[in-house]
């Protein structure tokens, strides 16, 4: 996110301007997505609404591509969505199903993230989608809470732009705290070098900003399934999902 000072925009040096500026594209667009999204199920069959959201939808689109562009020519992913080999390997070769009685699974979620308007958003697609959730708008308070209990989270939806201690260096400190966490990074843009970093240490997955609802929960769906299924995640042990 951009940094403040005393309620107004710093701009930041000239080599990290472009990166900021896409996150900020990209956390913007997202927050747009989802409240046309919010938008569209209270007018839901209303008389010529459907035409405005096509148009809200495509216009999102379009500069969400463009902001892909520029987020790939200043060294960033260019990837959607990325999910942990060891987990892509349980879709394509999934193990025999567990006895019921170990597949309970926790609901909770935990969001990060330093934008008050994105934690509202992802509160109410979650909790739409029958999640429980926490919100946490640093990385300190993510980890205050995480250390108060960690088994009560089945996931961590985490943000990397944040100030003071960013997303990288909470997923170090919660995995120190819990090999085991299950992290799904959720930001504007990451470096290519930094997310194949935080992949070997095991990151669960990555969605890039801006998605549609159902992309995320599509996502912490898949992650949460197939580490329920069982098996080992290369990177960092294990990965469990919370009872």
């Amino acid at each position: 996110m951009s940094e403040q000072k005393n309620g107004s925009y710093v701009r930041p040096e000239p080599e990290e301007f472009v990166p900021a500026a896409a996150t900020e594209l990209n956390n913007l667009l997202q927050i747009v997505s989802s409240t046309v999204a919010m938008l569209e199920n209270i007018w839901d069959n209303t008389p010529g609404s459907e035409r405005y959201f096509d148009m809200l939808r495509k216009s999102v689109d379009r500069a969400a591509k463009v902001t892909a562009q520029l987020v790939k020519h200043v060294g960033g992913t260019d990837k959607k969505i990325l999910m942990h080999p060891a987990l892509q390997e349980r879709i394509e070769s999934p193990p025999p199903a567990a006895p019921s009685s170990t597949l309970h699974v926790s609901r909770c979620v935990m969001v990060v993230d330093d934008e008050p308007m994105a934690l509202v958003l992802l509160q109410q697609i979650l909790a739409q989608a029958g999640f429980a959730v926490v919100s946490a708008q640093s990385g300190f308070e993510a980890l205050d809470f995480f250390r108060k209990d960690s088994s009560r989270f089945a996931l961590v939806l985490l943000d990397l732009a944040m100030p003071l201690m960013d997303g990288e260096e909470t997923f170090n400190h919660l995995r120190a705290i819990d090999p085991n966490v299950v992290v799904l990074l959720n930001t504007g843009f990451i470096e290519n070098r930094r997310l194949d970093r935080m992949m070997a240490n095991g990151l669960a997955g990555f969605l890039r900003r801006p998605y549609r609802p159902e992309e995320v929960i599509t996502q912490i769906e898949s992650v949460l399934e197939n580490i329920k299924r069982g098996g080992t995640h290369k990177a960092s042990n294990s990965l469990k999902v919370s009872s």
